[in-house]
C-alpha cells in the first residue's frame, strides 16, 4: 500500500538491517578468552554428577586433566578449582587447607605438568576444610575470627603457589587478607603468583547449589554456637558504595584483579567498579544463576543457548573483563559456531 515516508533525519534501524551491519557496530564482544571455567574436584578415582547443577560433576584428578585439555581446545585459557573435602579431613582449625599433599596442590601440580599453558586459579578460603563450614576460623563463642584466619589463608596460598598455581583467589572476605597474602608470597619467592581478590562478594541467596556441591554450608560442630549465615563477613546485598571501598583497599594491598560475586544481580556493581579502577574486573556467574537458566530451559520456558549467551553478554557489557561461568564449555562451543 503506497505511503509517504516520515521525514526522519535519524533512523537507528538503518544499522540493524543485516547481520553484517549489526556485527560492524556491535559495542560488546564475547569470546572464549573472556571465560573462566570453575571446576569441582574430589578425592578418588571416579567423578560424580551434581544433581543441583545439570552437566556439572565433582571430578577426580584424571577427569580434571581431560576437562583441562577440553578447555584449551575450546579456547578457554583458565580454570578455577574448588575442592569437595571428605568430612574426615574437616577440622575446626581447617589444617587440611594448607596440606602440601592435599587434593588441591596435587590437582594443580598435575594440571601444570600436563597442560602448562592452562592458567590455574585456586580458591583461598577455609570453608571446604572447616568443620564449622565458615570461610574463617570460628571461636568458641561463635565469632568468625579475622586475624587468625588471615594467617591460615597465607599458609593456604603458599601451598597452592608451591604446587604451581598461576593465581590465588581469596574469596573469604576477611579484612587485610590481600596484603598479608601478597607479603607472604613475595617473601617466599612467589612474587609472580597473581592475586585475584573477591573484592565485592555478597551474602547472596544464589550460592545454594555450590554449597551443596562442596558440602560447605555453615553447620554446628562440637557444640559451638555457629552462625547460620556468612553475613558478618560477606557484603550486604543492599550496599554499593561499600563495594568501592572494599575494591580500593584490595587494590592498595596488591590485588592484580578484582572479583564481583554474584554477577547477574550485581551488574551495577561491575559497572561502578569499572569506572573506578584500571585493574581487570572478573564477575562470577554463580551456581544459582546457572541453575535457574538450566532449569528454565528444561521446563521449556527459555532457550538455553540464547539465555546463557545473553546473560554473559550483559555481564561483559557492564564492564567485566573475565567471567567465571559453569556455561564456559557450552558457551565457547556456541561462540565457535556463530
Amino acid at each position: 500500500m503506497p505511503h509517504d515516508p516520515l521525514r526522519l533525519p535519524q533512523r537507528p534501524r538503518r544499522l540493524r538491517q543485516s547481520e553484517s551491519l549489526r556485527h560492524m557496530v556491535r559495542e560488546t564482544r564475547l569470546d572464549a578468552a573472556h571465560l573462566v571455567w570453575p571446576l569441582f574436584i574430589q578425592e578418588g578415582a571416579a567423578s560424580e554428577p551434581i544433581a543441583a547443577m545439570p552437566g556439572c560433576s565433582r571430578l577426580c584428578v584424571a577427569d580434571l586433566l581431560k576437562e583441562g585439555e577440553r578447555a584449551l581446545a575450546l579456547g578457554i585459557r583458565a580454570v578455577a578449582l574448588f575442592p569437595r573435602v571428605p568430612d574426615s579431613l574437616k577440622t575446626a582449625d581447617a589444617k587440611e587447607a594448607w596440606n602440601a599433599k592435599g587434593l588441591v596442590p596435587r590437582a594443580v601440580a598435575a594440571l601444570k605438568k600436563e597442560l602448562p599453558d592452562l592458567c590455574v586459579i585456586t580458591d583461598i578460603a577455609l570453608d571446604p576444610y572447616n568443620s564449622d563450614g565458615h570461610d574463617g576460623l570460628v571461636s568458641d563463642a561463635g565469632e568468625v575470627l579475622n586475624d587468625a584466619t588471615v594467617a591460615r589463608l597465607c599458609q593456604q596460598a603458599l601451598a597452592h603457589a608451591e604446587a604451581g598455581a598461576d593465581m590465588v583467589a581469596p574469596s573469604d572476605m576477611m579484612d587485610g587478607r590481600v596484603g598479608a597474602i601478597r607479603e607472604a608470597l613475595d617473601l617466599a619467592g612467589f612474587e609472580r603468583t597473581a592475586i585475584l581478590s573477591y573484592a565485592a562478594k555478597y551474602a547472596s541467596a544464589f550460592y545454594g547449589p555450590f554449597r551443596d556441591a562442596l558440602d560447605s554450608a555453615p553447620r554446628a560442630a562440637g557444640g559451638k554456637p555457629v552462625p547460620g549465615d556468612k553475613k558478618t563477613y560477606q557484603m550486604d546485598p543492599a550496599n554499593a558504595r561499600e563495594a568501592l571501598r572494599e575494591a580500593r583497599l584490595d587494590e592498595d594491598e596488591g590485588a592484580d584483579m578484582l572479583m564481583v560475586k554474584p554477577a547477574g544481580a550485581y551488574l551495577d556493581i561491575i559497572q561502578r567498579l569499572r569506572q573506578e579502577t584500571t585493574l581487570p574486573i572478573c564477575a562470577y556467574q554463580v551456581s544459582g544463576e546457572f541453575a535457574m537458566i538450566k532449569h528454565a530451559a528444561a521446563a521449556g520456558a527459555v532457550n538455553e543457548r540464547a539465555a546463557a549467551l545473553e546473560s554473559l553478554l550483559a555481564i561483559r557489557r557492564a564492564g567485566a573483563d573475565l567471567m567465571f561461568t559453569y556455561f564456559a564449555p557450552q558457551a565457547a562451543a556456541w561462540l565457535k559456531e556463530a
